[in-house]
């Protein structure tokens, strides 16, 4: 029996799911690698709506790749002073030095989306936000920045359903908000803010990619696929290793082990 997605398609058989991501997390080591030995600076913008599988994708993207490297930005409500700023300027300091990739899990663009919808800003902050916003990505792909920005799409359906997964779920209720419940019933409200971002944002130079996301490891897929197709990097070739040989043992005797504190053997106890 074929399992069907949360779209009601043929979900992606587990082994084949596998064994493409793992191929493919295998090229975003080879993207990492990249862009430390040429400096490059690669910026990738996740948004879309809550329980998209916005969060998901981005722990896959970053499964292996060095956190020295590739970093995951995804900033709480602004402060106080922060709300003083120029809107963009606390995002200005998370952008990436050369030889680093920032992933902003939400990002500007909550000034046009959940900030536009529950009312967070004013009607005039939003606008302004929709001319700077070209202004300002337009700046960073200028100075060399690798800028891409990918909108996670999901169905009222699908959503409402992972909602109530998440409400059931002691290990995930803390991704639920009373503004993500909220959504539920702004559906149109929400549709509307993206679309109009959506007609602003989508410029030449930082054009938006759509992620169908019903199903999720369809979504991983095909993003992490895409990103790569973007990206002009090269297999760099790694420096050559060798493990040293062991030297001969010199005398040293560990301590008794009653001198130390050890974590109890949990494991043992569990039944078989």
């Amino acid at each position: 029996m074929v399992k069907q997605g949360d779209d009601g398609r043929g979900r992606l058989p587990r082994p084949v799911y596998e064994r493409e991501l793992y191929r493919l997390q295998t090229e975003l080591v080879k993207v990492q690698e990249w862009v430390r030995a040429e400096g490059a600076r690669l910026i990738v913008v996740f948004e879309g709506r809550d329980a998209a599988g916005k969060g998901s994708t981005i722990q896959r993207v970053t499964q292996y790749l060095n956190p020295r490297v590739a970093r995951i930005v995804a900033l709480p409500r602004p402060t106080e002073r922060e709300r003083t700023q120029w809107y963009f300027q606390r995002y200005v300091e998370h952008l990436p030095a050369a030889g680093e990739i920032v992933l902003f899990d939400r990002s500007w663009y909550n000034r046009a989306g959940v900030e536009r919808v529950m009312g967070f800003c004013t009607p005039a902050e939003h606008q302004r936000f929709l001319r700077q916003c070209p202004v300002f990505e337009r700046l960073l792909v200028e100075d060399g920045i690798l800028l891409r920005k990918y909108w996670f799409s999901v169905s009222d359906e699908v959503q409402e359903q992972r909602f109530r997964r998440r409400l059931e779920d002691p290990t995930r209720r803390w991704k639920l908000s009373a503004v993500d419940l909220e959504s539920l019933t702004r559906w149109e409200d929400y549709s509307r803010a993206k679309d109009e971002m959506f007609a602003h944002t989508d410029i030449a130079e930082a054009p938006w990619y759509v992620v169908e996301s019903d199903d999720k490891r369809r979504a991983r897929l095909n993003m992490i696929a895409h990103l790569l197709s973007t990206v002009p990097y090269h297999e760099v070739p790694p420096p050559v290793l060798e493990l040293p040989p062991r030297p001969p043992a010199t005398g040293y005797r560990r301590p008794p082990r009653d001198l130390q504190k050890y974590v109890p053997d949990h494991a043992a106890g569990l039944p078989d």
